[in-house]
């Protein structure tokens, strides 16, 4: 039996429909993270598990109980907000422990339990604080452990590194990780950062319009995208249009790629940047091979991203590690070569 099944769930806001008949099984303590662009519905079916949003048609069921219907205090979930939603006017311990204080557990052991969980996030010292007080990094473990100190069956996450800087977003991402295995929870992570979903996610399940496109581990996600939707979010920024015949793709711009048998016909084809070779040896074969003009070049600390165009008109997007080719290897206006092999085209559904 699956930790968490949700079962036909729809939501409409007016004539709106934010989710559509979606339907997915998350086991006892897979991480899963919901990825898509902002308006897809991955944050309002995080809602209508944590019972703040009412779905209008299907069932939320958790160890196979019916909790469509339950409020959000019976559900035996946590949800971490995306703002954090700390009270401002309570201190740090009374924060950690409100949860425990609406679910009448005694004052003594909410005492035990608050300290207990504020030392595993290293904030016991700051308890008596007020959020205010707090930098973004200390307020989002805060609300990290205010969610777990009711032991929640399912934890709900609603984009919370998004107020983070870089350096903070990454130590969050090991804290989120380091308590979830201690705590073999089951938890729902809501992004829009494909590199989030693929650094912490057992399971990734992309999400366009309210639909599910495409559910895989994070390497089924990066390696084999299914459709041009999930391949352009995660990263597959040269995506080709046009027709199969036999072994080759012919393009609507009239290139022609070789992309090797396949069983079924494609009309899209996807090729990362960073497996593209640049002016590639004379006598190394490549099965694609191609002159292109550089348009544009962009310095971007560990990578040099290049924007090229072919004889035919392609605009083909190339990355070269910084380490390997300095910045004047290659100058806009040069005419390079570009080649790939086959098995790193991608072909796509749609």
């Amino acid at each position: 039996m699956s930790k968490l099944t949700l079962d036909g769930l729809t939501k409409k806001f007016d004539d709106n429909v934010v989710v559509d008949n979606l339907n997915l099984s998350i086991e006892e303590g897979e991480f899963v993270s919901l990825l898509g662009p902002s308006g897809c519905g991955k944050s309002t079916t995080l809602r209508m598990i944590s019972g703040f949003i009412q779905p209008n048609q299907g069932e939320i069921s958790i160890d196979g109980q019916n909790i469509t219907k339950l409020p959000p205090n019976k559900r035996d979930t946590s949800l971490v907000f995306q703002n954090y939603a700390l009270f401002p006017h309570m201190t740090i311990a009374d924060n950690v422990g409100y949860g425990l204080k609406m679910r009448k557990v005694n004052k003594q052991e909410i005492e035990q339990r608050v300290n207990d969980m504020l030392k595993m996030v290293r904030l016991d010292h700051l308890k008596d604080r007020f959020p205010g007080q707090l930098s973004g990094g200390q307020q989002q473990r805060v609300a990290l452990a205010r969610a777990l100190v009711v032991n929640p069956s399912v934890l709900l996450l609603d984009e919370p590194l998004s107020n983070l800087d870089a350096k903070l977003r990454d130590e969050m991402r090991s804290e989120i990780l380091n308590l979830q295995l201690k705590f073999n929870l089951t938890c729902i992570f809501v992004t829009h950062d494909q590199e989030e979903a693929l650094v912490l996610s057992d399971k990734v399940v992309v999400m366009d319009s309210g639909h599910i496109r495409q559910i895989g581990t994070p390497r089924e996600i990066f390696d084999s995208p299914n459709s041009h939707f999930t391949a352009d979010f995660v990263g597959v920024r040269n995506i080709f249009s046009g027709e199969q015949n036999d072994a080759n793709f012919n393009t609507n711009f009239g290139g022609q790629f070789y992309i090797g048998e396949s069983n079924h016909q494609v009309h899209k084809i996807g090729i990362r940047p960073n497996m593209i070779v640049v002016n590639p040896p004379e006598e190394k074969e490549y099965d694609n091979r191609f002159k292109a003009t550089v348009e544009t070049l962009l310095y971007r600390g560990t990578i040099i991203e290049l924007v090229t165009t072919l004889e035919t008109g392609e605009q083909v997007i190339v990355e070269l590690p910084s380490e390997k080719y300095k910045v004047n290897t290659v100058s806009v206006g040069d005419v390079i070569t570009l080649a790939w092999e086959t098995e790193n085209v991608i072909p796509l559904q749609g």
